[in-house]
């Protein structure tokens, strides 16, 4: 799939708005970066990958869950994100033909501030195949691998 610039831009700031909204617990904000029938799965290394959530609500569930056990700030940094080939070595069984929906890989660095100290939490990989909704691009298939537990 051949995207112009101006698409891969949106992507990227897609990308950024995830981040962002979810360090801001914005999860009207965050839900509208999804497609309705959103994937989401998730690996950290050394355990048992987590069943994909389906679907959007479910994916909020696990995000809502995830804020609530938090009392730290965090933020999410995406870096070096580039385009593959769908079903390229993606990771990420996506059910697509290769070239149908663009899919991003990008760096995940995690950190978390708590009572003025800040700290690495964790790094990892974005595996992320989008869709385009009502002329915006959506996640429609996200993966993520993690280095280590956190």
């Amino acid at each position: 799939m051949s995207l112009s610039a101006e698409d891969r831009l949106a992507i990227f700031e897609l990308l950024s708005r995830v981040a962002y909204a979810y360090d801001q617990r914005d999860l009207p904000g965050l839900a509208e970066c999804f497609t309705p029938d959103a994937r989401f799965s998730l690996h950290i290394a050394g355990a048992e990958p987590m069943a994909p959530c389906a679907g959007r609500e479910a994916i909020m569930t696990l995000y809502r869950d995830a804020m609530a056990a938090q009392t730290d700030v965090r933020r999410h940094v995406i870096s070096n994100p580039f385009f593959i080939e769908t079903g390229i070595e993606t990771g990420i069984e996506t059910g697509i033909e290769a070239g149908a929906e663009p899919t991003v890989v990008s760096n995940l660095t995690l950190l978390a501030t708590e009572d003025g100290q800040c700290r690495l939490l964790c790094t990892g990989v974005y595996r992320d195949t989008l869709r385009r909704v009502d002329s915006r691009w959506r996640l429609h298939r996200r993966h993520l691998d993690l280095d280590s537990a956190y």
